[in-house]
């Protein structure tokens, strides 16, 4: 059996997406990310970077027990216990690497700094339309170069990967973004596979009614979620 520590995010998204995939049993455990359960010395053991997701495998390798943080660990971390979408071949496994850090490095922290900027910095005094025009444009380029790699081929390795479970989450929020996905057509056609695949359901599905995408934000949730510093949650950890 396997711990999810979870919020429904993108980044929660990619391991829910790929424990369904794999038809792994795994054990809800909700992260109320607002509310600081982040910071919880318990939570701090297996996620020094207070940061979700993070799964605990009860039959680890050698049947012993680990944590592992991280949403792109965690991915190869499943890949390789499962033997689902992440090869042996070593070509190829290059190939979803790539991609995946691509993801992990590029797609997913600039799209995060649009749907903040959209979604949660109007809470914040001050100008910041220079701030969401330059992620929007970064995100907007990144989706060019995945609508000219998928010119080419069905998925961004070549086959179905993690690479790909790794990086939709990311692109099923297009609308929050106000982005145009038609104008990406082999964006578009690659995003439509695989949100009909039935575990991808699953896994976005799961939690939905905690998701908030801005709304109901409080005092209290908007300093846990971008408030901290390395002082301030030293002092969280020891309260």
């Amino acid at each position: 059996m396997i711990d999810l520590y979870y919020a429904p995010t993108p980044n929660g998204w990619k391991i829910s997406i790929m424990l369904e995939e794999c038809n792994l049993k795994y054990n809800l455990i909700p992260i109320n990310l607002g509310k600081g359960d982040q910071f919880k010395p318990d939570f701090l053991k297996i996620s020094p970077n207070n940061r979700m997701p993070v799964i605990i495998d009860h039959d680890g390798p050698m049947g012993e027990e680990i944590s592992v943080f991280e949403s792109g660990a965690i991915l190869m971390y499943l890949g390789e216990k499962a033997g689902k979408f992440f090869p042996h071949e070593p070509v190829l496994r290059i190939k979803v690497l790539e991609w995946l850090f691509w993801q992990v490095g590029g797609l997913g922290p600039m799209a995060g700094q649009v749907s903040h900027f959209i979604n949660y910095a109007p809470n914040f005094p001050g100008d910041h339309s220079y701030s969401e025009k330059r992620y929007k444009d970064e995100y907007d380029r990144l989706l060019g170069v995945m609508d000219n790699v998928l010119s080419k081929r069905d998925f961004l390795a070549g086959d179905y990967s993690i690479a790909d479970i790794a990086s939709f989450p990311w692109i099923t929020t297009y609308k929050r973004y106000e982005v145009e996905l038609d104008k990406f057509s082999n964006v578009r056609r690659w995003f439509d596979a695989i949100k009909n695949r039935p575990a991808v359901r699953k896994g976005i599905d799961l939690g939905k009614d905690k998701r908030s995408f801005g709304k109901g934000i409080t005092k209290e949730s908007l300093e846990n979620m971008f408030g901290q510093t390395a002082r301030t949650v030293k002092e969280k950890t020891q309260e």
